[in-house]
């Protein structure tokens, strides 16, 4: 019966230990502009991209939609994250893709569009006020 007992504690305790393995590390970001930043020239019409380094995993995406507000998506490819694949902005401006994988991501929503990857791009929030951009988690 003993044995029978620890086997069953042994076998919970393997279960239940979940792994975090494939998912986008969450790492502070806390990233503030003017919206008259050079950086941020592509942002001045609807469906423009912009990416900015040394923020979040891999650096930020910000995009602009159609309808004027921004979105914020971390670089780093939420397919095989570990490997750190920075995406880049397709010449559509609509898309990004991971390099190293070819997965696209679509700019709207951060989802998926081109396979393998299957989870969307790690998101941030994005506050703008009448001369500057805030981008943080």
């Amino acid at each position: 019966m003993r044995k029978v007992l620890t086997l069953v504690i042994i076998s919970i305790i393997f279960f239940s230990c979940g792994k975090t393995e494939g998912v986008v590390p969450s790492v502070p970001v806390n990233f503030r502009a003017s919206k008259t930043d050079p950086r941020l020239a592509a942002l001045n019409s609807a469906g423009g991209a912009v990416t900015i380094s040394g923020y979040g995993v891999a650096g930020l995406i910000i995009y602009r939609q159609a309808d004027g507000s921004y979105s914020a998506y971390d670089r780093c490819s939420s397919y095989q994250p570990e490997k750190l694949c920075a995406v880049t902005i397709d010449d559509t401006g609509f898309t990004v893709t991971d390099p190293c994988s070819g997965s696209k991501f679509s700019l709207a929503d951060g989802s998926p569009v081109k396979a393998p990857a299957t989870r969307s791009l790690r998101p941030y929030t994005v506050n703008v006020s009448n001369f500057e951009i805030f981008v943080s988690n």
